[in-house]
């Protein structure tokens, strides 16, 4: 039904962006990489969408690549893998190291995703290994793509899960990472010099 939003970010949570087109705003479930690829930028922003419609329930989620918004649809092709797993699955791995560890069976790194266990894992790979491809050109093409370099998305990760318990909000933890030079530093650095943001 929506293809893409394009509006203003008007709010971050946890796990949601909320997008104003034309005086709406929309509640879009989304993605860590997602909202690590906002960064300050927040005003006329594509998002593209899959509307999920249920008997007790109408949800709308969103990613910044088209990339993302497509696995997030295949993810949903595995049987017993709904909307709301198949973006705990996002939420753990970007969509790179996810066709990695499909294609090399690594049902552990799978299951570290909520709602992943064992079986569930079994079927991913089962389901969808003819049907996940990764050129040689890919880790260069998601980083031009996302403006994310997976192993700093990485780091950043276990900062704002860090910060988190801190009781910093996830708003005020990306606004921060985002002011910073990530490159060639440490988790424990990065997060010695976010908190240093946090309190100007």
């Amino acid at each position: 039904m929506f293809e893409y939003i394009k509006g203003d970010i008007v709010d971050i949570g946890e796990d949601y962006i909320v997008v104003e087109n034309g005086g709406i705003g929309f509640l879009i479930s989304t993605s860590k990489a997602s909202m690590m690829d906002l960064g300050d930028d927040l005003l006329s922003r594509t998002i593209f969408t899959r509307l999920s419609v249920r008997e007790d329930d109408m949800s709308l989620y969103g990613f910044t690549t088209k990339e993302e918004v497509d696995m997030f649809a295949l993810l949903q092709t595995v049987s017993k893998i709904g909307p709301k797993v198949a973006l705990a699955v996002l939420s753990t791995m970007n969509t790179l190291d996810l066709k990695i560890n499909i294609l090399n069976d690594d049902i552990k790194a799978l299951t570290k995703a909520p709602g992943v266990g064992k079986k569930t894992a079994e079927r991913m790979i089962l389901e969808l290994r003819d049907k996940v491809h990764i050129d040689e050109n890919a880790k260069v093409q998601n980083k031009i793509d996302t403006g994310i370099d997976l192993d700093i998305a990485s780091s950043k990760d276990e900062v704002t899960e860090a910060l988190l318990s801190l009781g910093y909000s996830q708003n005020e933890i990306f606004t921060a990472l985002n002011k910073i030079n990530s490159s060639e530093k440490t988790t424990e650095e990065l997060i010695k010099i976010t908190l240093k943001e946090l309190s100007k």
